[in-house]
């Protein structure tokens, strides 16, 4: 017993150190294969010998905690906020009123105010042991087992660390973590987040910290303290801080004068947009602890310190409407209609509210006047509203009860923000969203059926599912007239089906029956289901029977599946409606099985020269005998990550044509490999 528990504590430390060179340091030492065969065989150790198993074990990295309800904590030292100011003038005060106190002889720290989520990390013997959320600055949520998913947090500590420690920061959500998981909620018919803070907010409160682990959460430290610390400043506090294993801040700079300040702040200002993550303005802190403790604090913030916020471009413009539109899983999006109003470089004229409880929070009422912000300078959002302008007999903006298209009433789960539609099988929109979701790329692949072949084709009654998309024939499309509409619903032109685009489209009906079978499953639609869930439930389950006849437990014994996906999954198939439409699906041919195609492509394994498993892998470009899909399939089934964006942990981009010359630049400015099409199997 005493050779398994050394063993255990062996890989424990190995694997911490590694985690900490590759997401501290950024210099890994050992490839990522190498690093998922020791994490496997320490899994393996500790589900044989749980009572060997260490707090600080690095596979909590990948979660897989329940949690039910979070214990209230109380914080040792309140977590009070800093005094927000948009004023250079109120900083200027700021900076005469020290100078008045405490002289002229001190220096300032600039750092970047992240735009996330407040936490109170705390270390016993170098060993993470609580998690806090700020809650009201004196009591939160222990959060533990979600944080210890992050990569950035370290488990245990290195080097001459205090016994005990407090650490304080901000979880946030890189805009690459962000993108990734709104494309996953569309694809699975949720509802998208409206910023990385929501994102990073929501899912530090999720109960399922496996689900926490995928998001790719990052940490971003402010403050260490402890009462055995001998350095007398912050500045030099985060730098030790990083030789205990934190990653820190490139971006903060001491300053002797308000001139330096402002020189930091007006270079921020304008280079902000360039980070992977959200900043909203720059904090000012007084360097010196003596001093900081001499200066004290209000009931609410410190003296010593202050957070400049930077000014949103924003513009004001009036309300018009708000449209409820219908998703396919039923779901309700209201969207506002905006008088046209140009903002950061565009003309806005929608934008979207979210849900119900957005509408209440800004109590809107018809045609208010409204302030639009571009959140993360992409998605037009209101923020508030001018009331001076709103006219006294405007109505206030109630959410609908019924379904705006089958005037079914409206539900709302439990723990939800969105209102369904639970008219499933005869409500219009639902059924064409789901047709259109069938057929589109990243689902069945079936080109020239848009939306309006969709509506089309419901419309005359031609088609009324998916399956019935495969008794389609040549007569059934010849001639029907498509309608055109552009982004204002303006009616644009009509075209017909002329005998090519009808031979197109019939001929890629027919080449559809070849998509992989987490292509199929996907395409179903269900709830929760996107792309990458559909993968590994394929992968793990192999055909579709086994799927159907799983349990809940079988369910979630699958890798990335927890209680809400097996239920949606258990819940679909439990229609015997859904069950015909598979076995009506199956009898056209299309694939349910692994072993019915195992992939999009015929790559030949024999000729492949690179051991891609574990390997970053960018796809850019447009490629001749292989379709890009069809390429990060392949690279996914050799154990490639595909990833989306170049950065200095890339092995390999796969360039075709008209790759993007500053992606292309980046690569080789970085010294990736670059790899052609013709090159990919020599």
């Amino acid at each position: 017993m005493k050779d398994i528990k050394e063993k255990i504590q062996e890989l424990s430390d190995q694997l911490n150190e590694h985690n900490r060179k590759y997401y501290v340091d950024s210099n890994p030492i050992i490839s990522d294969y190498d690093f998922d065969m020791m994490m496997k065989e320490l899994e393996a150790l500790e589900k044989e010998y749980p009572q060997y198993k260490l707090p600080d074990s690095p596979t909590q990295r990948v979660g897989g905690f329940i949690t039910s309800k979070f214990k209230q904590v109380k914080h040792e030292v309140p977590m009070i906020s800093l005094a927000n100011t948009y004023s250079q003038e109120e900083v200027v005060d700021f900076d005469t009123r020290l100078r008045k106190s405490i002289g002229d002889d001190f220096e300032y720290v600039c750092e970047l105010k992240y735009d996330g989520l407040a936490i109170s990390l705390i270390y016993e013997e170098g060993v993470l042991t609580t998690a806090i959320t700020r809650g009201d600055g004196v009591v939160g949520d222990d959060v533990t087992a979600n944080i210890k998913t992050i990569n950035t947090i370290p488990l245990k500590l290195v080097g001459n660390y205090p016994k005990y420690l407090c650490v304080r920061g901000e979880i946030i959500m890189p805009h690459s973590s962000f993108i990734k998981l709104n494309v996953e909620k569309e694809e699975a018919g949720d509802q998208t987040f409206a910023n990385p803070r929501n994102a990073a907010s929501g899912t530090i409160k999720l109960q399922n910290s496996k689900e926490v682990a995928h998001r790719k959460l990052d940490f971003k430290l402010y403050s260490v303290t402890s009462d055995e610390l001998t350095i007398s400043n912050h500045y030099d506090s985060l730098k030790e801080a990083r030789k205990w294993g934190f990653k820190i801040s490139d971006f903060m700079a001491k300053c002797k004068s308000i001139d330096e300040v402002f020189d930091f702040i007006d270079y921020w200002d304008i280079h902000r947009k360039e980070l992977d993550f959200d900043i909203d303005g720059i904090v000012v802190k007084i360097n010196d602890f003596t001093l900081q403790e001499e200066l004290g604090s209000t009931a609410k913030v410190p003296r010593w310190a202050i957070a400049y916020k930077f000014k949103a471009e924003a513009a004001l413009t009036e309300l018009l409407s708000v449209d409820y539109q219908v998703g396919r899983t039923g779901a309700i999006t209201p969207v506002a209609n905006l008088a046209p109003v140009q903002l950061a470089g565009t003309t806005v004229k929608r934008a979207s509210l979210h849900n119900a409880d957005i509408i209440e929070e800004l109590d809107l009422h018809e045609h208010d006047f409204v302030y639009v912000e571009k959140g993360g300078e992409i998605i037009p959002k209101i923020t508030g509203v001018e009331l001076s302008k709103r006219k006294i007999d405007n109505k206030k903006i109630i959410f609908p009860e019924y379904c705006p298209a089958c005037s079914a009433k409206l539900e709302r789960n439990e723990g939800e923000a969105a209102h369904y539609c639970p008219n499933t099988k005869h409500c219009l929109p639902q059924i064409k969203g789901r047709i259109a979701h069938f057929t589109s790329r990243k689902a069945m692949n079936i080109a020239n059926f848009g939306d309006e072949t969709v509506s089309l084709l419901v419309d005359k009654n031609i088609i009324k599912d998916t399956a019935d998309i495969y008794t389609l024939k040549y007569e059934d499309i010849f001639g029907l007239e498509r309608e055109f509409h552009d982004e204002d619903n303006n009616f644009v032109r009509k075209i017909s089906l002329k005998e090519k685009s009808t031979d197109n489209l019939i001929e890629s009906i027919e080449e559809s029956k070849k998509r992989a079978f987490y292509h199929v499953l996907f395409a179903l639609g269900i709830r929760h289901i996107g792309e990458t869930v559909s993968k590994k439930l394929t992968k793990y389950f192999k055909n579709i029977d086994n799927i159907i006849n799983a349990t809940f437990d079988d369910l979630i014994a699958c890798d990335e599946i927890g209680e809400i996906i097996a239920g949606e999954i258990i819940e679909y198939f439990n229609d015997e409606d859904n069950i015909k439409l598979v076995d009506r699906l199956k009898s056209y041919g299309l694939t349910f099985s692994v072993d019915d195609l195992d992939s999009d492509n015929n790559f030949d394994d024999s000729k492949l020269k690179i051991d891609l498993k574990g390997k970053n892998v960018v796809v850019s470009g447009v490629f001749k005998n292989f379709s890009r899909d069809g390429i990060k399939d392949y690279l996914d089934s050799a154990g490639a990550n595909v990833v989306s964006s170049i950065s200095s942990k890339t092995d390999y981009v796969i360039a075709g044509e008209n790759m993007g010359p500053a992606k292309l630049e980046k690569a080789k400015k970085l010294g990736v490999s670059i790899l052609s099409e013709n090159e990919i199997f020599e």
